[in-house]
C-alpha cells in the first residue's frame, strides 16, 4: 500500500501513469534479491488501479532517453534518495533537467519494516508480552536499521486516517445491473495470488461490482495462527483498495457470511479460492448461508501464491545472506590467522 499510494500521487500530477518496473537481475545487483519474480510483480503493478501503463524491464537509472521513450513529460519518485550500487543518485539526469516531481512517502511503512514482521514469526505482536524469548532472541539479528537499532518493533507504526481511505477508495456506489459479488478474507500481505483470484472473479460477471470483507486482525490470528496477519487491518485495507477489481471493502468483516450482509449488500454472489475454510469459533461453516441460497462459487485462481510461501521466500533469502556473511566471515577470519602466523614465524 505504500507503493501504491506513491502510484496514486503521482497520477494525481498528470493525466497518464507509467510505471517502469526492474528486472530481478538490476535489482539483485543494486539492491539484494527480490521477494517476487518480475513477472508477479508486472502483474501486481498492472492491477493498481492508478497504473494506466507498465514498462517491463525498466533501467536502474532514469534516463531523458527513457522518458522519451515513453513519451513522458516527467517522472515521479517519492522523497527518499535512491542510489546505485556504486552512490550515485539514480535521478540525477531528469532532476538536472528539470523533469522529475517528488512525492510524499507513506508514513510507517517500508519493506524493511514489512520484511522484519514476518522474520518474526511469533504471537509477540497479537499480546502484549514484550518480553519474548523468541523476539528477543531474534531483534538482534534481523533488518538493523542504519542506526544500529532495528526499525520495526514487530507491529506496525501505521497510523490510519480517514483521508487516507478516500483517497484509496473509489466512491462508487453499485448501479442497476450490477453483478454484486462479495468475497472475504485476511488478503495479509497482498500479493498475486489476491490478484490472480480478485481478476477471476471479476471475470465471473459482465458488470462486477467486488465487496471484500476483510477480517479484523484477531479474528485471522484465530484462524491463521503464528503471527498472523503480518499486515494490520488498516493497511490491509488499503492494499485491497488499491487493486483495479475491487470496489469496496468491508472493514472487519464478520467472519461467517451472514444473512443481514447478503441482505444489506443485496449480494448475488458469494465467492472463496481454493484454500482450506476453516470451521468458525462454534464449529459451523461459515458459508453456510451463501451455499443454503445457492449463490456460493469457489474460483481457482490458478496461482499456488500464498502468504505463507511469501514468508518462507524471505526466510530462505535471509538465511542465504546470513549464510553468506557467515562464510566471508570466516574467510577473512582464516586470512587473518594465517597472516598472524606468518608474522609469528618471522619472529
Amino acid at each position: 500500500y505504500g507503493h501504491s499510494n506513491q502510484l496514486r500521487q503521482a497520477r494525481a500530477m498528470g493525466d497518464y501513469l507509467i510505471v517502469g518496473v526492474h528486472t530481478d537481475e538490476e535489482i539483485a545487483k543494486h539492491k539484494g534479491p527480490p521477494v517476487f519474480t518480475q513477472e508477479e510483480r508486472y502483474k501486481m503493478v498492472q492491477a493498481i488501479k492508478w497504473v494506466d501503463e507498465i514498462a517491463p524491464g525498466a533501467p536502474y537509472v532514469t534516463t531523458l532517453e527513457t522518458l522519451d521513450k515513453y513519451n513522458c513529460d516527467f517522472c515521479v519518485h517519492g522523497d527518499d534518495i535512491t542510489l546505485t550500487i556504486d552512490g550515485k543518485d539514480t535521478y540525477e539526469e531528469v532532476k538536472a533537467a528539470g523533469r522529475y516531481r517528488e512525492c510524499k512517502r507513506t508514513q510507517g511503512v517500508s519493506t524493511t519494516d514489512l520484511v522484519g514482521r514476518m522474520l518474526l514469526m511469533t504471537k509477540a505482536h497479537h499480546s502484549n508480552i514484550d518480553e519474548d524469548l523468541d523476539y528477543r532472541k531474534h531483534t538482534d539479528n534481523f533488518g538493523k536499521g542504519p542506526k544500529g537499532h532495528s526499525p520495526w518493533t514487530g507491529v506496525s507504526q501505521f497510523l490510519q486516517t480517514s483521508q487516507k481511505i478516500i483517497q484509496f477508495a473509489s466512491g462508487k456506489e453499485p448501479q442497476p445491473g450490477d453483478t454484486i459479488i462479495y468475497v472475504a478474507g485476511a488478503f495479509d500481505l497482498f500479493h498475486i495470488g489476491h490478484v490472480d483470484f480478485l481478476e477471476k472473479v471479476h471475470q465471473l460477471a459482465e458488470k462486477p461490482y467486488i465487496i471484500a470483507g476483510l477480517h479484523f486482525d484477531q479474528e485471522v490470528n484465530r484462524y491463521k495462527g503464528k503471527n498472523y496477519p503480518i499486515m494490520n487491518i488498516h493497511e490491509r485495507t488499503l492494499s485491497v483498495l488499491a487493486c483495479r477489481y475491487v470496489s469496496e471493502v468491508v472493514i472487519g468483516a464478520p467472519y461467517a457470511v451472514t444473512a443481514d450482509l447478503l441482505d444489506h449488500f443485496r449480494v448475488t454472489l458469494v465467492c472463496h479460492g481454493m484454500t482450506e475454510v476453516v470451521p468458525d469459533k462454534d464449529g459451523s461453516d461459515p458459508y453456510e448461508e451463501p451455499k443454503r441460497r445457492g449463490i456460493f462459487q469457489l474460483v481457482d485462481s490458478g496461482s499456488n501464491l500464498t502468504t505463507d510461501l511469501i514468508v518462507q521466500r524471505i526466510i530462505k533469502n535471509r538465511l542465504e545472506f546470513e549464510a553468506r556473511n557467515q562464510k566471508k566471515e570466516a574467510k577473512e577470519l582464516a586470512v587473518l590467522e594465517a597472516m598472524r602466523r606468518l608474522e609469528e614465524e618471522k619472529h
